[in-house]
C-alpha cells in the first residue's frame, strides 16, 4: 500500500461532515435590486430554492400571495412570533417581516440548498445562528442609481420613499459583516456572481465530506484488488 493512500486512511475527518444544505442569506437596502438577481438565479442554478417570508405589509401590484411573500395581518404574524415559529424577525420602515423557521429547517436537513432573501437586521440575526450560512451584500453602484431605481419600481409614496432612501447608508455600513459583497451595476454580470458563489461554496471540502470519502474508499479498494 503506498504511503499516500496510508496517510488519506489516517486523515481526521473534517468538521460538518453530516450532509445538510446551505442557507445563502442575500440582503441590500430596499432597492438594491437583489429580487431581480435571485430570480435569475433560480433559474440557472439546480437543486436551489426560495424562502418565502412573512411580512405584514401590502402586497405590490405584482406580487402574489405565497410567491413572494406571505402576506398576513399585524395579529397573525405577531402570533406566530410568540409561538416560535420565525428563525428570524425584524421591523423594517414600519412592517414586519420573518422567515418561517420549518421550511429553512426541513430543507437544509434534507440536503437542500435554500436562498433567503432578507434585510440587513434579518441577515444579522441569522448570522447569530448555529447553522451553515453564507452571506451576500448586494450594493447597489450609487445613490443615485438607488434612487432612481426606488422611483421605477412605483411602489412607494413620497414619505415611504424618502425613509427608504434615508435608511440605506445606514444598511451599508453593514456591508462588512457580509461573506461577499456584488455590486449591482448591472444585473446579468451581478447574477452571474452569485451563482458563481453558490457553486463555489457547494465546492468547499467541508461541505463534500462524505461524497469525498466515498471516493477514496473506492480507491483504496481498487488499490488492494490490485496489490
Amino acid at each position: 500500500m503506498s504511503s499516500r493512500v496510508k496517510e488519506l486512511q489516517l486523515a481526521k475527518p473534517l468538521q460538518h461532515a453530516t450532509p445538510t444544505g446551505t442557507l445563502f442569506v442575500v440582503s441590500s437596502p430596499s432597492g438594491g435590486g437583489k429580487g431581480t438577481i435571485i430570480r435569475h438565479v433560480l433559474e440557472v442554478v439546480p437543486n436551489l430554492s426560495y424562502s418565502v417570508s412573512y411580512t405584514t405589509r401590502a402586497p405590490r401590484l405584482s406580487e402574489v400571495n405565497g410567491r413572494e411573500y406571505f402576506f398576513v395581518s399585524r395579529e397573525t404574524f405577531e402570533e406566530m412570533t410568540a409561538a416560535g415559529e420565525f428563525l428570524e424577525w425584524a421591523c423594517v420602515h414600519g412592517n414586519l417581516y420573518g422567515t418561517a423557521k420549518s421550511q429553512i429547517v426541513e430543507e437544509t436537513r434534507a440536503g437542500a440548498d435554500i436562498i433567503l432573501e432578507v434585510d440587513v437586521q434579518g441577515a444579522a440575526s441569522v448570522r447569530q445562528l448555529l447553522m451553515d450560512s453564507v452571506s451576500i451584500f448586494i450594493l447597489p453602484p450609487s445613490y443615485e442609481v438607488l434612487r432612481t431605481r426606488l422611483i421605477a419600481r412605483g411602489t412607494d409614496g413620497p414619505e415611504e420613499l424618502e425613509l427608504r432612501l434615508h435608511n440605506a447608508p445606514e444598511e451599508l455600513k453593514q456591508y462588512s459583516s457580509f461573506d461577499y459583497v456584488i455590486i449591482n451595476d448591472e444585473v446579468n454580470r451581478a447574477a452571474g456572481q452569485l451563482a458563481s458563489i453558490i457553486y463555489a461554496e457547494r465546492a468547499r471540502c467541508m461541505r463534500q465530506e462524505n461524497l469525498v470519502r466515498d471516493v477514496i474508499k473506492a480507491f483504496q479498494s481498487n488499490s488492494i484488488v490490485e496489490s
